[in-house]
């Protein structure tokens, strides 16, 4: 069977069955994740397809995107029926271009693995150097090339680069859209929505042998896979930090510029940045004054008016830009609504001179003359960004921005991702990035998305600073510690301890017994002691036993030599002893016959003993609590 391979795949019709086509045709097609989201919330579909179909029904031929090549040619194997393939694809014009740079070594594996196919996405985080990476390839290719863009600012970034890492005049690289039309079919920069008018596509852009999709998760809106679709060039590569979109419809992505041949990890790259990233979390104290709306879109976006319009909300905010610019840091405050960009202003713009607002549909000479003026800042003086998630979250750079003010809740890990990479661009002195999440705990879906946005946080590789304020319940002068393990561990006693009630005193007993590492013999020791204050204390401050146990008590039972035994806590009225182990038991023969004499004589004397090692009296309170609960109840039944 021959295949054409040009724009598309064409498949000749009178050579197909109708069951192998309709086959074929599914290679094409995918579910449509919104359709069923909203059916599982029993709201309207009428204008969401249950399935996305992406080939196209010619006269004489049915048509398949030609990132679905592979699959076409493995499903007509197993069938038996050999596939030959006619290319019909541009090849381009010769471009002389030299690279002029140097690839990082993470870099050139994604280099090299771009180049081994002719299509394929570069899939790698913000700061990555994915336009570098792309200027390397040109430069390999030696074919006019045409570069796909979805906005005037990153139609600017590119021929700055280009121009830079090419050695190529500014002057050279042609434009397409964004106000100005010069095309020099060679290399060229286009704003993807210059290239179609009412549904037609403009021819220019099957006249190069390569194409360059900057963002390319963006092909899934239906304009800019028309584009795409009518391509013919030989090489296609598609770049962008995340391939995943939250509408599911990035199979489009795939299916237009090939699969993911290279993934850079995020926590990787994280981890190799030459400075720490934190998550400060600021816990605000905001109560909606609405009820809530059973529809959860009208619910959501009336939450976003109420939290636009707090002042309280909106007055820590600015202090803690305040804070940060007094502590020498480059701050950016992002928000998603340009209400609340105007009502932050308002209130900053006293505060320093230096104040940029940015937000989307702002003309090039506004755009010029910002860039004008953040050149112009001298680097010792203060500045700060305000902008609009949109503006920002794609193709920003700016290398001095090390803090990120997320003053509205999203949950999506895609947005994360885009949002904190504006601060991870390399810039001397930098040592610490830091983002503030203000954390709307009392509303109960705004506190799913922020426990969203602190596994995304986690995932890619930042430390979490919460208060104890961040954990509804807990005291919130006493900060709980942000280590993953130690979460993982503790945060069952930390319920618990919530769910019983706990003030502060317990509560800095708690972290005091929990931290200290048993690692020798006095540490041990002190970590014992520690747990026995906290201990007491809990039982003291719950309604069951409050008053009914002593701390360190003495029973006038004879013991090793001594007139008098000790025990660590014991209910007199109940006759129940309890006793907490150190780790070093664990490895002390003697001290284990210590013990099991100890509790026989008591046992003896009629004492019921519960013994535990201190470090599950944190790890596992709730069995510790329940089983001396349990203890009480048996013991008071049979007394």
């Amino acid at each position: 069977m021959e295949l054409i391979l040009g724009n598309q795949i064409y498949i000749p019709k009178d050579a197909l069955p109708p069951a192998l086509r309709n086959r074929l045709i599914r290679l094409a097609a995918f579910q449509n994740p919104e359709f069923y989201k909203l059916q599982a919330m029993r709201l309207p579909t009428y204008d969401k397809p249950r399935i996305i179909a992406c080939a196209e029904d010619h006269p004489k031929h049915v048509g398949l995107p030609r990132g679905c090549l592979d699959e076409v040619c493995q499903t007509l194997s197993d069938l038996n029926i050999k596939a030959m393939v006619r290319d019909e694809r541009n090849p381009g014009l010769p471009l002389k271009a030299t690279f002029q740079g140097e690839l990082r070594p993470e870099q050139t594996v994604a280099a090299h693995a771009m180049l081994a196919h002719d299509t394929g996405v570069l899939a790698a985080t913000t700061a990555f150097g994915k336009t570098v990476v792309a200027a390397w390839l040109i430069a390999q290719r030696g074919v006019n090339t045409l570069v796909l863009v979805h906005r005037r600012q990153l139609q600017l970034q590119w021929i700055e680069r280009l121009s830079t890492f090419l050695g190529m005049p500014a002057r050279t690289i042609g434009r397409i859209g964004g106000g100005r039309t010069k095309a020099t079919g060679l290399l060229d920069v286009a704003v993807i929505q210059s290239m179609v008018r009412n549904g037609l596509v403009d021819d220019l852009v099957s006249n190069y042998g390569y194409l360059i999709v900057d963002e390319c998760h963006h092909l899934s809106a239906q304009s800019f896979e028309q584009v795409a679709r009518q391509a013919k060039a030989k090489f296609v590569t598609g770049l962008s930090a995340t391939v995943t979109r939250k509408d599911g419809q990035h199979p489009i992505i795939f299916m237009e510029c090939g699969p993911v041949r290279y993934r850079g990890s995020v926590r990787q790259g994280v981890a190799t940045h030459p400075f720490e990233h934190k998550v400060v979390v600021r816990p605000t104290g905001f109560r909606p004054l609405r009820p809530a709306d059973p529809d959860v879109r009208v619910q959501f976006h009336k939450l976003y008016e109420e939290l636009i319009a707090d002042k309280e909300r909106n007055r820590l905010i600015c202090q803690d830009v305040i804070h940060a610019l007094r502590e020498g840091r480059s701050p950016l405050v992002l928000t998603e609504r340009n209400e609340h960009l105007d009502s932050l202003t308002e209130q900053l713009t006293s505060e320093l001179p230096h104040l940029i607002v940015l937000r989307g549909g702002m003309r090039k000479k506004e755009l010029d003359a910002i860039q004008a003026r953040l050149a112009a800042i001298p680097g010792e003086e203060a500045r700060l960004l305000l902008a609009t998630g949109r503006y920002v979250g794609e193709g920003f750079d700016d290398a001095r921005l090390d803090t990120l003010f997320l003053t509205l809740p999203v949950s999506w890990q895609g947005t994360i991702t885009q949002y904190v990479g504006r601060l991870h661009r390399l810039f001397h002195n930098k040592q610490e990035v830091r983002v503030y999440d203000y954390a709307d705990l009392n509303v109960p879906m705004l506190a799913r998305m922020f426990d969203r946005r602190c596994h995304h946080y986690e995932g890619i590789g930042y430390t979490i600073q919460l208060p104890g304020s961040a954990v509804p319940g807990w005291p919130a002068d006493v900060p709980l510690p942000v280590d993953p393990d130690w979460k993982s561990q503790y945060a069952a006693s930390v319920r618990r301890l919530v769910r019983d009630g706990v003030d502060s005193p317990l509560a800095k007993l708690f972290v005091l017994a929990a931290v200290i590492p048993p690692s020798d013999a006095d540490s041990s020791g002190r970590a014992r002691s520690a747990t026995e204050a906290f201990l007491y204390r809990r039982l003291e401050t719950l309604a069951e036993t409050a008053g009914r146990f002593r701390l360190n008590a003495e029973l006038p039972i004879p013991f090793d030599g001594w007139g008098r035994m000790e025990v660590d806590l014991l209910c007199e009225p109940s006759h129940i002893a309890v006793e907490l182990d150190g780790s070093q038991h664990l490895g002390d023969p003697e001290a284990y016959r210590r013990d099991r004499r100890k509790d026989a004589l008591l046992q003896e004397n009629g004492y019921r003993v519960l013994r535990f090692l201190a470090e599950d009296v944190g790890k596992c309170l709730d069995q510790v609590l329940d089983a001396i609960l349990r203890a009480l109840a048996h013991q008071n039944t049979r007394i």
